[in-house]
């Protein structure tokens, strides 16, 4: 076969180059992370990690020690601005910190973000000191979330839950519930804002029309984590905006 010449060029993602490191039973994130980094300049390199059908805490306790092989099965020859570990309820109980260890340690990243993290970040920016909480999970996993919360000096005066255990009936919860939910949370006068806690909850599309109805922030996890991605990356201006966090960056 005869040779022809080559020339080799920069990387997919001139703009920024971002991982996400999802659990297997994830059916959402990948979905909405696409959507809000559609820009042509910025690469998102996808992995997953083994996780039980539901999630307690004992599955995410067993899911600490999936991270590292994760990360290490993402691209090796790309510089990462950015990797994003996708699971709120993992990061809050494995730790923030511990979380941005276990995958640096694989993955060469100049920054690791978690949705806990980038939540919590969110809620500073957006100058609020009372969040409401929605989420799909069991007592044993929505509580340690709103604990986080109280624990960085929000007050959480009102928490939701859909009390779901099976992770693959997470995604198919219909937005217009999780709408239901976030209304009722945060109609209390003491609610400065909604945090609608999960990245399997289809709540991307919901976010307007609810601080709309409100005239509160609403801040969902797959949001929430892909502004701060995009922040620490430089991957910004994103390709939608819902949502007055999203719109502070522009």
């Amino acid at each position: 076969m005869a040779r022809f010449p080559y020339a080799l060029t920069g990387p997919i993602g001139a703009r920024a180059t971002l991982g996400l490191i999802v659990l297997r039973v994830d059916e959402t994130i990948e979905h909405d992370l696409r959507r809000l980094f559609a820009a042509r300049d910025v690469a998102l390199h996808v992995s997953r990690v083994p996780s039980g059908d539901d999630l307690t805490p004992d599955s995410i306790a067993r899911m600490e020690a999936a991270p590292p092989a994760a990360a290490a099965l993402l691209p090796p020859a790309a510089r990462f601005d950015a990797i994003g570990y996708g699971c709120t309820s993992g990061a809050t109980l494995i730790g923030s910190a511990r979380v941005a260890a276990l995958v640096s340690g694989a993955a060469a990243t100049r920054h690791v973000v978690d949705p806990l993290a980038a939540a919590l970040a969110a809620f500073r920016a957006l100058g609020v000191g009372s969040v409401a909480v929605v989420s799909p999970y069991i007592d044993a996993v929505a509580e340690p979330v709103r604990a986080a919360l109280r624990d960085a000096g929000l007050r959480t005066p009102a928490c939701l839950s859909f009390g779901e255990e099976v992770e693959a009936r997470v995604a198919r919860i219909d937005p217009a519930s999780i709408r239901a939910a976030a209304l009722a949370a945060g109609a209390a006068r003491d609610v400065e804002a909604v945090f609608v806690s999960c990245t399997n909850l289809r709540a991307l599309d919901v976010i307007d029309d609810l601080e709309a109805e409100l005239g509160k922030p609403v801040v969902a996890s797959n949001q929430a984590l892909a502004w701060e991605m995009a922040r620490r990356s430089g991957a910004l201006p994103l390709s939608e905006t819902p949502g007055r966090l999203l719109r502070l960056a522009h």
